[in-house]
């Protein structure tokens, strides 16, 4: 039980809100398939477009080596910066790069195989219904306008109005709390008065508490083992365990909103 009044709960996206586990494809075949979208844009532009088979294994190269450097700096790497590097190679000058209309080019949607969870809209249905403000952090290295057409296609954008911020933008992977404090700052509330929900120990879970929120592991088969001395404030299998645990949390959070 806290003193303090429950006023924002924040949600880690991938494997929290949107289910993966159906995801049979391989990111090779899924890569190709945008980045022909990118060739043809290229074209249009004046420029002969790539081979597109190599042109898909230099942005698989670049953007592990981009992931690769970001997990011990804690930099987010970026999917406008990954296509203007790549496309560096293959003689395209920067200056004639337009990285908005690259991205759009890129067609980015909800992936096949991909689901929200089942309780996602009941569930922050009745948080909203008591004033809690709701959001959406995630680790993704697209910019989250381009996230955020993944996440209407799912059905559930209308769900976060004000808050969805993409590591992409912020310029930091969780857990670096430079990201939880963009997040606090969207929302407009203090870490004592905001949990965190999602199912990374170290990235989600640490980072939250180390930024001092409240930090629940949504465990799903493929959730990471966790590693001491990462111990989770609680860990639901379902978004419905929430809301009774904050229920001992914040005692009458359900009773708390003034309209």
């Amino acid at each position: 039980m806290t003193s303090a009044i429950l006023k924002g709960v924040l949600f880690d996206l991938d494997d929290t809100l949107l289910d993966w586990s159906g995801f049979q494809a391989d990111w090779e075949t899924v890569h190709r398939r945008h980045l022909s979208g990118v060739l043809d844009w290229f074209e249009q532009q004046g420029y002969p477009p790539p081979d597109l088979d190599e042109f898909t294994d230099a942005f698989q190269e670049r953007t592990a080596t981009a992931w690769n450097g970001a997990r011990s700096s804690l930099r987010a790497p970026n999917l406008g910066h990954v296509l203007l590097e790549t496309a560096g190679d293959f003689g395209l000058p920067p200056g004639e790069f337009d990285i908005v209309q690259a991205l759009d080019a890129y067609e980015w949607g909800a992936i096949e195989g991909t689901v929200i969870f089942p309780e996602v809209r009941e569930t922050i249905t009745k948080l909203r219904a008591q004033g809690i403000r709701v959001g959406i952090v995630t680790n993704a290295y697209q910019p989250m306008w381009l996230r955020d057409i993944e996440i209407d296609m799912h059905g559930i954008l209308d769900l976060f109005p004000d808050c969805r911020l993409s590591a992409a933008d912020v310029g930091y992977l969780k857990p670096h709390p430079a990201i939880f404090q963009a997040a606090l700052d969207c929302l407009g509330t203090h870490p004592e008065e905001t949990v965190f929900v999602g199912d990374d120990p170290e990235a989600d879970i640490a980072g939250a508490q180390a930024a001092g929120l409240l930090g629940v592991l949504r465990s799903t088969p493929r959730t990471r083992p966790m590693v001491n001395p990462i111990v989770p404030d609680a860990i639901i299998h379902d978004l419905t365990e929430l809301l009774t645990l904050l229920d001992g949390w914040y005692p009458g959070w359900r009773a708390n909103h003034t309209g």
